[in-house]
Parts: C-alpha cells; structure tokens; sequence
C-alpha cells in the first residue's frame, strides 16, 4: 500500500464503520491522519473503532446525519478534541431498494434523498466553516457512476448522486481561492452491506455494465479518496473522478 503524507491531518469519514468508508479510514490512518467516524450503526462504529486504534488515533460518533442538530453537536466535538478539521469524506449512503420510480414509495425515495444528498449539504455546512478558518481543507464525495447515468428500478439512488456531483461542482466554485478544494469520485459498484438492500437482477446488471467484468475493491476506492484528501491534489477541483472499471468514459 501507498502511502500518503496526511500527517497532522484531521479526517471526518461518514459511514466509516464499514465498507468504503472503512477501507479509507485504514488507509489514511496508515499515513498518519486522526480519524474520525460517523457512522449510524453504533455497534458497527464501536467494532470499527477498536478494530482500527492499532493503527492510530481514530474516534467515532454515533450521528444521524439527516439531522441538523446532530451534525453540528458532532461537528463541535471534533473540534473541541482536535481544534481543527481537515478532510470531509461524505461516504455515507444507502440504496433504498429496486424498483421501478412509480412503484418506488415517497417516503423510500425521500429517505435515499436525504442521506444521500441533504445529509453531505448539512456536513458541509456544519465543516467547512471550520476549514476556512484555517484556509485549508479537502472534500470527497461519494457519488456513483449512477449518478452520471441513471440506473434503472434506482432512480432514488441515482437522482440522489446525481445530486451530490452538482453540489460538489458549486461548492467547489464557491471555495476555489479559499484553499479548500472539493472534488467527487464515482465508483461502480463496490461489493459492500448496501449490495443487501439491492436485488440480484440489480446486481447482475450492474455486473454486466463493468468492462473489466469485476466490482470494484473498497481498497481502490480508499485510495483514490485518500489522493484527493492529500496535499498533493492542489489543482484539482469540482471534478468527479470516475473509477468505474471502463463503465464511464466521459
């Protein structure tokens, strides 16, 4: 594994305790950042956590990241801990099931919504005061190449990180001569818990999309994030970088 350098670096990952965003927290601990996870999941965040204090200084948080108070509460505790704030990853996410949109239920859709789209705006709003203070910080959102495409029987999942690539695009803008830079990657699909919210037909078609006729390992992804969360991503901003075994090629 490479290594970074994110030494002193202050990293926030939401859904850290599993998947992708586990697999980044590994990595960036190994390069010498403290990470912080929030993750709904309070028995996977506390497994998470004392799996991964071997490697360095890691705290976590249970957070409801749809819920303003919450993430402002979790946002002064990192502060309070660690006096700054470095590096945002928005991992968090869910699918929402598969189905057709007009079969898909309101409350379903609105759901995928706000933890995949509001929930990265209110972490945002709540971060990056606190990156401007100091003038620097990074951002990585996990979209999906959904977002760029638009899945069928996803069309929750696939609005919702559609969404998220625009946010990332104008927050970008917004921060550009600031020193924070924001940048999204767009996996195909990597095989983690969220595969059980997904049909097998969904998942064969997914499958079948991908060139390279495999998923994508977390540990790709960890390492793709960990680049742009580094200072070596210096000119770099407002893009969605694809890793999506040759599915997306514009």
């Amino acid at each position: 594994m490479n290594q970074l350098d994110l030494n002193g670096r202050v990293a926030i990952i939401t859904g850290g305790a599993q998947g992708i965003g586990y697999a980044t927290a590994e990595r960036m601990l190994l390069s010498g950042a403290s990470v912080v996870l929030w993750d709904i999941d309070a028995k996977a965040l506390a497994a998470a956590k004392e799996a991964l204090s071997s490697l360095g200084s890691v705290d976590g948080r249970a957070v409801e990241l749809t819920d303003e108070a919450a993430v402002t509460a979790a946002t002064g505790a990192v502060m309070r801990a660690h006096g700054r704030i470095d590096i945002l990853v928005n991992n968090a996410g869910i699918t929402g099931g598969n189905a057709t949109t007009w079969e898909l239920k309101p409350e379903v859709w609105r759901r995928v919504v706000e933890v995949n789209l509001i929930a990265p705006y209110l972490t945002c709003r709540a971060v990056v005061p606190q990156m401007l203070q100091r003038g620097y910080g990074r951002i990585v959102n996990v979209a999906s190449v959904a977002g760029k495409e638009g899945n069928p029987n996803a069309s929750h999942y696939s609005a919702s990180k559609a969404g998220l690539i625009a946010l990332t695009k104008s927050l970008a803008k917004e921060l550009a001569t600031q020193g924070v830079i924001v940048n999204a990657v767009s996996p195909a699909a990597a095989k983690t818990a969220i595969f059980d919210q997904m049909s097998e037909q969904h998942i064969n078609f997914m499958l079948s999309k991908i060139p390279m006729g495999r998923f994508v390992q977390v540990d790709e992804i960890a390492a793709l994030i960990g680049w742009l969360a580094s200072e070596d991503c210096s000119f770099s901003t407002g893009a969605v970088f694809d890793i999506s075994g040759g599915r997306a090629t514009c």
